[in-house]
């Protein structure tokens, strides 16, 4: 049973930074698709950007293209998003989450087997 944990939000002004960490546990042996994913309060769940472990492929949504970069240590077994020029539209609930599928841009949530419990990004105008 894969477990993740995120850490790392926070209340920034916009134009900030924050870098959010998930770190995993009970991987066995596979590679994943690990994913972060976010959820502002009245609106769906959004795909935000995707890294696959067995390798370095990432996608972004378009919002989030040359501001956020997800990254990864597989010796630590975490997954980082480092968040820059931050906007209040960037304010939500913010989820790491993994697939026991290959990454594909575009790839759903449901296809995401195991979530972390979130972490709150709000950003101040």
């Amino acid at each position: 049973q894969v477990q993740l944990v995120e850490s790392g939000g926070g209340s920034v002004e916009a134009g900030g930074s924050l870098r959010l960490s998930c770190a995993a546990s009970g991987y066995t042996g596979r590679s994943y698709c690990m994913g972060w994913f976010r959820q502002a309060p009245g609106k769906e769940r959004e795909g935000v950007a995707t890294i696959y472990t067995g390798g370095s492929r990432t996608y972004y949504t378009d919002p989030v293209k040359g501001r956020f970069t997800i990254s990864q240590d597989n010796a630590k077994n975490t997954v980082y998003l480092q968040m820059n020029s931050l906007k209040p539209e960037d304010t939500a609930m913010y989820y790491c989450a993994a697939s026991i599928y290959d990454c594909y841009s575009g790839i759903p949530s449901t296809l995401f087997h195991y979530w972390g419990q979130g972490t709150q990004v709000t950003v101040s105008s």
